[in-house]
């Protein structure tokens, strides 16, 4: 987003609680304070990982999709008061997706939040244990209810893990049922 001035854009403040990987390792977002997401774009994600921890409160400036509470940031900055700005990808040196080795994942848990991608359009789900669960987004409007905050959920796929957390991309999902039995 190069080409719209920060300084035009409205100005969210927060507390940085969780990273968003992508499902190649990257940090495309984190989430400010409960549950709003900042998305950005792969390319800042070295700056975001070298000058952003989990704690730090952040001044982020973007726009906002309608109907969804996620910003696509334009700008970050972080605590000291350092600006990252998405001048867009360095057409120099082409953004090259991470070389990650992606595993057999599962995860299991409740979904805290929804992910959405730059334009709000639904990408996902974040567990209560930090796992990004990631789906593109036709499969996304189609297994939306598995996705809604609150529900519990057993997710398989192929993903990674590093030190900002897990992201798995989804092949499967199912919602859990709770086995206690209701004392019959």
């Amino acid at each position: 987003m190069h080409w719209i001035d920060p300084d035009s854009l409205p100005e969210t403040r927060g507390t940085v609680t969780r990273f968003l990987l992508n499902p190649h390792g990257e940090l495309d977002g984190f989430v400010l304070g409960q549950s709003r997401q900042v998305h950005f774009p792969p390319h800042l994600s070295k700056q975001i990982a070298r000058y952003v921890a989990t704690g730090d409160t952040v001044r982020v400036r973007g726009l906002k999709p309608r109907g969804v509470d996620m910003i696509a940031a334009v700008a970050v900055t972080t605590k000291d008061g350092r600006a990252i700005i998405d001048e867009g990808p360095d057409h120099d040196a082409r953004h090259r997706k991470a070389a990650v080795e992606l595993r057999p994942m599962e995860a299991t848990g409740e979904v805290l939040l929804r992910l959405y991608g730059p334009k709000g359009e639904l990408r996902g789900a974040l567990l209560d244990d930090g796992t990004s669960l990631r789906m593109p987004p036709h499969a996304a409007d189609a297994l939306s209810d598995y996705l809604e905050p609150g529900a519990h959920v057993h997710a398989w796929g192929h993903g990674m893990k590093s030190r900002f957390g897990r992201s798995i991309e989804v092949d499967e999902i199912a919602h859990l049922v709770d086995e206690s039995g209701s004392g019959d």
